[in-house]
């Protein structure tokens, strides 16, 4: 199924014709177990965003023993089913970056894919544990980000980055280079982001289709696997 903006007006519309009919009428108990929109019959029968693709045979990632490591883990559509952030960033070009911000302060990175979640806290955070610095970074497939530390909680991040359709290839190159601060212990200015309050509704439901892609490609029995230079 292609996420193209035909796709995201048709669910759009969907969705506002079936609140406004739940406002108009009074719901019953089949309305109130109904998991599907009525009004989506035009995605009838797609039970999937993307197929399911298969990672047997993967290299389970390993834990690093380099000090100077940090691991950026991506997510399990990252670079397959998804190829561009939410604001239309080519994901190679966002890894890229990231990469060479952080060989810029003299650290090395390692690239592996998160396949048991799709929370870029928890990306983040295993991540991190695989690291041999004990630094890692979560990258979303649509383009949300954050820094983590492998002795903090879930929540409790270094530098969160959630607005991923204000972020440039700069912001990423920073993300980088701050993470390779955190690995040195050097004092961390952190990253000013743009914030427009109007970027939620406006990008509510793309990022909604992108999680849904991203979520579909879990496979939990293959935790996180090596990916750099694997596709």
């Amino acid at each position: 199924m292609e996420m193209n903006d035909q796709l995201i007006q048709a669910i759009t519309k969907a969705v506002v014709e079936q609140l406004q009919k739940k406002n108009a009428q009074p719901q019953t108990t089949s309305d109130a177990g109904s998991s599907s929109p009525a009004g989506t019959s035009g995605l009838a029968g797609r039970t999937r965003m993307r197929p399911k693709r298969s990672y047997a045979g993967a290299a389970k990632a390993a834990k690093g023993t380099d000090p100077k490591e940090v691991v950026i883990g991506v997510g399990a559509a990252f670079q397959t089913e998804i190829n561009a952030t939410m604001g239309g960033i080519p994901l190679d070009d966002v890894l890229r970056n990231v990469k060479a911000g952080i060989e810029e302060e003299g650290m090395t990175s390692r690239v592996v894919k998160v396949l048991d979640t799709s929370d870029v806290g928890f990306m983040a955070l295993e991540a991190a544990k695989l690291s041999g610095s004990g630094i890692g970074i979560g990258i979303q497939s649509k383009g949300t980000t954050v820094i983590h530390q492998k002795d903090l909680y879930p929540l409790s991040n270094l530098e969160l980055f959630p607005q991923a359709p204000l972020m440039d290839l700069d912001t990423y190159r920073k993300i980088g280079r701050n993470a390779a601060k955190y690995v040195k212990g050097e004092k961390v200015t952190p990253i000013e982001c743009t914030n427009d309050p109007m970027v939620r509704a406006k990008y509510q439901v793309k990022a909604a289709l992108m999680h849904i892609i991203e979520t579909e490609q879990l496979d939990p029995e293959m935790g996180m696997i090596e990916w750099e230079g694997t596709r």
